[in-house]
């Protein structure tokens, strides 16, 4: 029986096409080797954007596979980094204010010529402010 040389090929592309990606991964690392040496001992200072970067990509890799390629931060930074981005996304502190919302202008007239119109009507407070 003749099988189908479709599938054969497909392992040799996928095998060629996973080769191409190692080597550009191993290019990278071997690149950030050789940044890390320029940079010396000091510290790499990042800013926020590039924090949030990391963070973002460094999720979808994993703890595991963080400690094999990562060399500007150790993993556990770079996942902190992560949680603080998604507290930051779910905290609406910025959106309340103090206190309780102050009754509109509005209401506020209505409710008092409401008490002037009815003297017997309401809460004693209210007579009191009339």
């Amino acid at each position: 029986m003749k099988s189908a040389p479709w599938p054969l090929l497909a392992v040799i592309v996928a095998g060629w096409m996973s080769r191409r990606q190692q080597e550009g991964i191993d290019h990278l690392r071997e690149a950030n080797r050789v940044l890390r040496e320029k940079l010396g001992v000091e510290r790499a200072r990042l800013n926020d954007d590039q924090r949030r970067r990391l963070a973002a990509r460094g999720k979808a890799l994993g703890r595991s596979r963080l400690a094999e390629v990562c060399s500007i931060a150790t993993p556990d930074t770079i996942l902190r980094w992560h949680r603080r981005l998604i507290a930051n996304k779910y905290d609406g502190s910025a959106k309340r204010g103090p206190g309780r919302p102050r009754v509109m202008l509005e209401i506020a007239q209505l409710a008092l010529s409401m008490a002037k119109e009815n003297p017997l009507w309401g809460y004693g407070r209210i007579r009191g402010e009339l």
